[in-house]
């Protein structure tokens, strides 16, 4: 469980995060929304200890998550793919794999093929070289070899067609239901991803204005009052 409590988090003087809580439970996955702004981001990064100005405590399994401390709270079982550039574009599919799994077992680099069979086809292509829905994949796949107990996505669908975008966020639930991960993915594409999330949470300045289930939301006939 990833619980977070009357948290504040900073860049200098500016503020971003408001008196935050949340609690997310093993096993879920969850959408994370609001406009350009509203903290997304930076609440990703508070959550695996990337923000240097941060109060209040944020806890992962009983572990207290510090800022600046990303490597351990790696090794505990978090993991993030940050937004765009994600890959060793001049090394190969399978170098890119090999190398995020190099503290684990190497050879997992199998069952992220079973979920991306694209990446199998083009193991030996050199990562610069696939299109952004694939270099998307691989960073997916790149965060998987590091065995991750939780998943923390920073918009993997920016710049993708919405075929693409499509076949990119139900790798997500694939990735919760046949490795057990649970997911927190913040999105843009606010349709797309309740429809593959089973929690909504929708941020605004900072602060949490809504969190329930994404089907409420994708029943609202006016969502966008929220943004």
């Amino acid at each position: 469980m990833l619980q977070a409590e009357n948290v504040n988090a900073y860049y200098g003087k500016l503020q971003v995060l408001h008196e935050l809580s949340l609690t997310i439970t093993d096993g879920e996955r969850v959408g994370i929304f609001g406009h350009n702004g509203a903290g997304k981001t930076t609440l990703l990064k508070s959550l695996v200890g990337d923000v240097s100005q941060v109060d209040g405590t944020i806890h992962y399994h009983q572990h207290a998550i510090l800022a600046g401390q990303v490597h351990l709270n790696v090794r505990r079982g978090i993991g993030f793919v940050p937004q765009g550039n994600n890959v060793f574009r001049e090394l190969s599919v399978e170098q890119n794999l090999r190398i995020a799994g190099l503290m684990h077992d190497t050879a997992y680099a199998e069952s992220v093929y079973g979920i991306f069979p694209i990446l199998k086809e083009r193991q030996l292509q050199q990562a610069g070289s696939l299109s952004g829905g694939q270099q998307q994949m691989l960073a997916l796949g790149m965060a998987l070899m590091t065995r991750p107990r939780i998943l923390l996505l920073d918009e993997p669908t920016t710049g993708l067609a919405p075929i693409v975008v499509k076949d990119v966020l139900s790798s997500v639930r694939t990735i919760n239901q046949s490795e057990g991960t649970t997911v927190l993915i913040v999105e843009q594409n606010v349709q797309a991803t309740l429809q593959e999330v089973e929690r909504a949470i929708v941020l605004k300045a900072g602060r949490v204005i809504f969190d329930g289930a994404s089907k409420q939301l994708l029943e609202e006939n006016n969502l966008w009052h929220l943004f």
